[in-house]
């Protein structure tokens, strides 16, 4: 076959297929291109012929890394490489592409072929199932998350104090930022402070701050982040690791809005929203005299219990994919995914750390990861070994991977109902005889 000139099979066949086709000599100039690639493009065929694959494809990748010249120099074949092009109206098409070497029947090579698919249509429904599953920055469909999802605008309507208890990793800044961004205040700052990260009298000045020689060091006035915040939002972060004396402040802080910086002999009123967050059980703390009831019931108007990730395995794909593409950004790297064997280690992993400890992990296999897709190869040991934290295999541990997510949470709303499928079947926002069904599926019947 004379490239350039294909015969009539192998015209009639690569025009009959959905997918985009183009073939190039050794130079990379266009020999043929079928009428799926010409209506992706939106080139034609006359337009296309005898022209560098670059002036028509016009991809993100082209300057960088020409997929299809990597393949002709390293003989190597590339698949499912996901690339934006521009087509002949400037619009940007997302696609995935795969290459590979044309070879004569002497074995020579006289060019090269890439194929290539349209996914508008998937990456248009994947942005509606991302909106209907985010609260800003917060992935989620698991009904839990999807219960605080709901009450979340009403508790930023108010100027309420707001107690986020959460174990740590489980996106307590994340939810304290949603909060300011959909209130009234959405334009004035919002400050964080760690009461875990300093000692008293570093807490104390950086929350209400210090007058020009209130002690040796202070050389002029500094702003305490109550000042700072004003008008906007506080997010005071382990206020359970706060000592009794700071305490005492804060709730005077609470009760009559007004603070005194240090050296100071008139209060400051303040215009802050208060939003606080901890790992530990105050109530706990409180018995044992460790917090004060009356801060306590202060900062306890709306609180806010957030899950493990361990609690909502289900949104382990919509948070892998999501940092992914955090990720791909960072390190310059263009990642699909991940392996069927690589996401099942991943779903079955119990995630101490939470959803910080996925992003380290996943962070961690993109450093390995050599080619376009994850593999258990890359992820930590802890994943991998025999450890802690990995789950027994279960009935469903012979289907892919998401299925066994939707196993695992089918059975957890068995267990929480204790078996009543009436009760679990509206947990999951599903029919009976559907739940009945999956239920047979996965063995669990």
């Amino acid at each position: 076959m004379k490239i350039g000139k294909p015969d009539r099979f192998f015209h009639v066949i690569l025009n009959s297929i959905a997918d985009g086709v183009f073939t190039t000599d050794n130079e990379g100039k266009i020999t043929f291109i079928n009428k799926a690639g010409q209506e992706i493009t939106g080139f034609l065929n006359e337009e296309a012929i005898g022209r560098y694959c670059f002036d028509i494809f016009r991809a993100d990748i082209c300057q960088t890394r020409c997929a299809l010249k990597e393949t002709l120099n390293t003989k190597k074949e590339i698949t499912n490489l996901p690339v934006t092009i521009l087509n002949k109206e400037g619009r940007k098409v997302p696609i995935s592409i795969s290459t590979a070497v044309l070879k004569d029947e002497r074995g020579q090579v006289i060019g090269g072929v890439e194929t290539f698919r349209d996914l508008s249509a998937i990456e248009e429904l994947k942005k509606e199932l991302a909106e209907k599953y985010t609260l800003g920055d917060i992935i989620s469909k698991n009904h839990l998350m999807h219960d605080i999802f709901n009450i979340l605008p009403d508790v930023a309507e108010s100027d309420s104090t707001v107690l986020l208890q959460g174990a740590s990793g489980t996106g307590k800044e994340l939810f304290a930022k949603a909060i300011h961004h959909l209130s009234r205040r959405k334009t004035k700052p919002f400050i964080k402070v760690n009461c875990g990260a300093l000692p008293d009298t570093l807490l104390e000045s950086e929350l209400f701050g210090y007058l020009k020689g209130a002690f040796t060091d202070a050389k002029k006035d500094k702003p305490g982040r109550f000042a700072l915040a004003n008008g906007g939002t506080l997010f005071l972060d382990e206020v359970g690791d706060m000592s009794p004396s700071l305490q005492v402040k804060l709730l005077r802080v609470l009760q009559e809005k007004e603070y005194e910086p240090l050296g100071s002999a008139s209060p400051r009123k303040t215009d802050v929203r208060i939003i606080a967050a901890t790992n530990k059980d105050l109530s706990r703390l409180m018995e044992e005299g460790k917090f004060r009831e009356d801060l306590f019931y202060r900062l306890h108007v709306v609180k806010i219990e957030l899950p493990l990730l361990s609690q909502r395995k289900e949104d382990l794909p919509l948070l892998i994919d999501s940092f992914i593409k955090k990720l791909n950004a960072k390190m310059g790297k263009q990642i699909t995914g991940v392996s069927d064997q690589a996401l099942r280690l991943l779903l079955q992993y119990d995630y101490p750390g939470n959803v910080r400890e996925l992003e380290n992990i996943l962070e961690h296999a993109f450093v390995l990861c050599r080619g376009n897709l994850i593999d258990q190869d890359c992820l930590p040991k802890e994943l991998t070994g025999d450890q802690t934290g990995i789950v027994p295999s279960s009935p469903a541990d012979d289907k892919n991977p998401l299925e066994q997510a939707e196993a695992k949470v089918i059975e957890q709303a068995l267990k929480k109902f204790g078996g009543d499928r009436t009760k679990a079947a509206n947990e999951l926002d599903i029919g009976r005889t559907t739940l009945w069904r999956k239920m047979k599926k996965y063995r669990l019947a």
